[in-house]
């Protein structure tokens, strides 16, 4: 058997040698890309977790880590290689841990340091990678930095952005320019201790740190080393753009947007208070932080995910610098959320993607992400849940790291809450006739594990935010169960995914028909193709012509289905005909053509081979 599986690999190895061979000098289209991976990440599925939602292990309505711990076997089992956590810090909850006391302890509500210990360990017992989520820009005003900042304590008194404000003609005090901050309203809040104003750029218990003042740079890189210290594989970075300010505090210049309330932050355009340049060097110093650590303990690479919903040109920046100095290595890739939605084209889906992909510079991965806990869930943004499957198979046709917010492999819903439910600080600063404009409660409900009360979350009678009506059928249980559903659609991608031909293939991006959004991927004498039809009707498209425009070799006319959509009708292993395949509306289909095997791989190379040998 050793001597057979030794000469298969041959085998294949020949094939693939061949078909480099055959294709050097090939025209391919404009858009055929190549990938190389070779880190643990590069291919990784990561999944997001919102630990007050995800599983609640001791009844008190809010999820927890032994919640987490009690669940990691689901994410092993549907393919995620990574889960990272929003914040878990001690934390008053002003922003529900995004207001952090401190920085290296645990919110009690979700546990203890020893819990944390133990979700690391069973974890790395299951081989899967765990990051944190690291909240450099602010803290809460009740942490111990804070407080003796506030009573001018030597070491500290500019650890936080202090300034006296603009005394006026008629002795009143105002703050020193028209900033405002990201949940709406100034963005200066007066200290009657200090008798200063302090800069906040989210919420008024959120104060922002100062990283023109190098101990505020060295304890958050010490925050870092702890971490690292206590066995995480990484960190994903919050709110990277606000980290600096302009130093002359300047008014920033109106933005032509909310013109009717210039409470908002849309009112201004951020230039002195988002994407400075010393942001981008200071995600440079924290990589060095996590390269040095391996450096010096071993073991793979930890890495670096950065939030920055800013410009293409800014977040290509976070990558690297033209000295070949890193930084991230997954400045996040938001253009499906920020440029996508129920009304978007084919043509549309085409754009952006390859916008995203030639903004990522050669050498690194591309990185997709659908959805987050600050943004409405794919399902609900894009239409309804018939585009949860139609939104997977895109990201996860795509080559490079895929990134999962909780529930939208079920295809979860928004929950509609009401304002008396409300938590969200971002909507409470409103009220109720405006506040479903600003509120995030709606993604953030309880994850739906199975169909009991509660949706298995929690057996507490109310837990912190509603669960969804709809948990009853969307849920993990009923969905293992089922013949068909979009768990099962996700795990078959997944899987596929991992498929090493996958994931080294080259790839291109095409409109076809009417209204639909091809991928193609070639790889060993295999091709496929991901089919969209993002139109309420019917759709027919010839796939075969794709053959034409990205390769030399030879082309099918009949392909097989490998994942389908729950909203098709065709199943795993139907045969299909690539020159006229009719898609239903909003129908999604991955299929393969070309050789299954190796075997049948070089049957096809021989032939192709012969040829060229007759032809010459």
């Amino acid at each position: 058997m050793a001597q057979a599986g030794s000469n298969q690999r041959l085998i294949c190895a020949s094939i693939a040698l061949l078909v480099v061979l055959l294709q050097v000098g090939a025209s391919y289209g404009d858009n055929l890309r190549e990938l190389s991976v070779s880190d643990w990440w590069e291919k990784a599925g990561f999944y997001q977790i919102y630990p007050r939602s995800y599983k609640d292990s001791n009844g008190d309505g809010i999820g927890d880590l032994k919640g987490i711990e009690g669940k990691l076997e689901y994410l092993k089992g549907i393919g995620m290689k990574a889960f990272w956590l929003s914040p878990i810090y001690k934390s008053p909850m002003a922003d529900f841990g995004y207001d952090i006391a401190d920085f290296v302890d645990i919110q009690p509500e979700y546990g203890t340091m020893s819990d944390f210990e133990s979700l690391v360990k069973k974890a790395k017992e299951l081989g899967l990678k765990l990051i944190l989520d690291f909240v450099p820009n602010h803290s809460s005003d009740e942490h111990e930095w804070f407080v003796k900042s506030e009573n001018r304590v030597a070491g500290y008194e500019d650890f936080y952005v202090w300034n006296d404000g603009i005394v006026g003609s008629d002795g009143q005090r105002s703050p020193p320019n028209n900033w405002n901050e990201a949940f709406r309203g100034s963005a200066w809040q007066w200290s009657a201790t200090r008798q200063q104003y302090y800069l906040h750029q989210f919420h008024r218990k959120q104060p922002d740190l100062n990283y023109r003042n190098p101990a505020v740079v060295e304890a958050m890189k010490n925050v870092l080393r702890f971490w690292l210290g206590k066995g995480v594989d990484g960190f994903r970075i919050d709110a990277v753009p606000w980290l600096f300010e302009d130093e002359q505090l300047r008014d920033e210049p109106l933005s032509g947007w909310s013109q009717d309330d210039p409470l908002r932050p849309e009112y201004l355009n951020h230039i002195y208070t988002q994407d400075l340049p010393e942001t981008v060097d200071m995600v440079y110093q924290w990589r060095e932080v996590l390269d040095e650590y391996k450096k010096a303990k071993g073991g793979e690479t930890r890495v670096l995910m950065t939030e920055s919903w800013s410009a293409l040109s800014v977040v290509q920046t976070y990558f690297n610098d033209s000295n070949g100095r890193l930084g991230s290595q997954m400045p996040f890739n938001f253009q499906l959320i920020m440029r996508l939605d129920q009304n978007s084209k084919a043509s549309d889906y085409k754009t952006v993607i390859d916008s995203w992909l030639d903004a990522v510079p050669v050498g690194h991965a591309p990185n997709w992400v659908l959805g987050n806990h600050d943004k409405r869930r794919v399902a609900s943004r894009m239409g309804g849940e018939h585009m949860a499957d139609i939104m997977e198979m895109v990201e996860l046709s795509m080559p490079g790291v895929s990134i999962t917010y909780q529930g939208e492999e079920l295809g979860m819903t928004d929950t509609d809450i009401s304002w008396a439910d409300t938590k969200d600080p971002s909507a409470c600063q409103t009220n109720e006739n405006v506040y479903q404009q600003y509120t995030r409660d709606p993604a953030r409900t309880p994850f739906q594990w199975d169909a009991t009360a509660n949706a298995g979350f929690t057996t507490a009678s109310k837990p912190w935010l509603p669960v969804n009506s709809n948990y009853a059928t969307i849920n993990v249980d009923s969905e293992q169960k089922a013949d068909k559903s979009h768990l099962k659609v996700f795990e078959e991608l997944v899987k596929l995914r991992d498929d090493d031909d996958f994931h080294s293939s080259q790839f291109g991006t095409a409109v076809l028909g009417q209204s639909t959004f091809a991928i193609i991927r070639i790889a060993n004498g295999r091709t496929y193709f991901t089919l969209v039809n993002l139109a309420n009707a019917q759709d027919t498209v010839n796939v075969a012509e794709l053959f034409t425009k990205f390769s030399t070799t030879k082309s099918f006319d009949t392909a097989v289905v490998r994942v389908a959509s729950v909203s098709s009708k065709r199943t795993a292993k139907e045969s299909v005909t690539l020159s006229s395949i009719q898609l239903d509306p909003y129908e999604g289909l991955l299929v393969q053509s070309g050789a299954k095997n190796c075997v049948a791989g070089l049957l096809l190379i021989v032939v192709a081979v012969l040829t060229l040998l007759k032809l010459r």
